[in-house]
């Protein structure tokens, strides 16, 4: 693969890409929100007690800030095939080349994983009770609640306000005794 590889993060991949990230920058995507509208049955919960993890969900007008990161030349052969790995574990991603507005006025094509509307994983719940599944579920990767913390903290640290991400980071402590 001789073309420049660039990866929309939105969640996880902002604060653990996974992979050496040659040039990095804050992006907006048009036409989808951040949302935890995916059950976790393998990182962040388990079958029997499913976990949330955020998606990015279709919805008109909607603008998502992430930030787009750019593979290393030479490597994106290796850094898409370790993000199918890990974003394509189940069927309820679907791996898009999406429009990404950098910071700087730039459009690139980035890869980006979205939610599968049509997956049995894709759910809608009301914030209160998004609280109470991230506050009691673990999954191999760790409680769900760390997920949350960690993603609403990096977000805020790049000046990405997500008022549903602190309202819930906020709820989490609450409800577990963090606060």
């Amino acid at each position: 693969m001789n073309k420049t590889l660039w990866v929309f993060g939105y969640g996880s991949l902002i604060w653990k890409p996974g992979f050496e990230v040659a040039e990095q920058s804050l992006g907006r995507l048009k036409g989808w929100h951040r949302s935890f509208c995916m059950t976790s049955i393998h990182y962040r919960g388990t079958e029997e007690n499913p976990g949330l993890v955020l998606a990015l969900d279709a919805q008109e007008n909607a603008v998502c800030a992430g930030v787009a990161l750019r593979a290393k030349a030479g490597e994106e052969a290796d850094v898409l095939a370790y993000l199918r790995d890990r974003e394509l574990v189940s069927s309820a991603y679907e791996e898009r080349i999406l429009p990404v507005a950098l910071a700087d006025g730039r459009v690139v094509e980035a890869v980006t994983y979205v939610v599968d509307p049509a997956n049995p994983q894709y759910c809608h719940h009301t914030l209160e009770e998004q609280a109470r599944i991230i506050a009691r579920s673990c999954g191999r990767m760790g409680p769900n609640c760390d997920y949350l913390y960690n993603t609403a903290q990096h977000l805020g640290t790049l000046g990405i306000a997500d008022p549903d991400l602190d309202w819930l980071a906020a709820r989490v402590r609450h409800l577990t005794g963090c606060a």
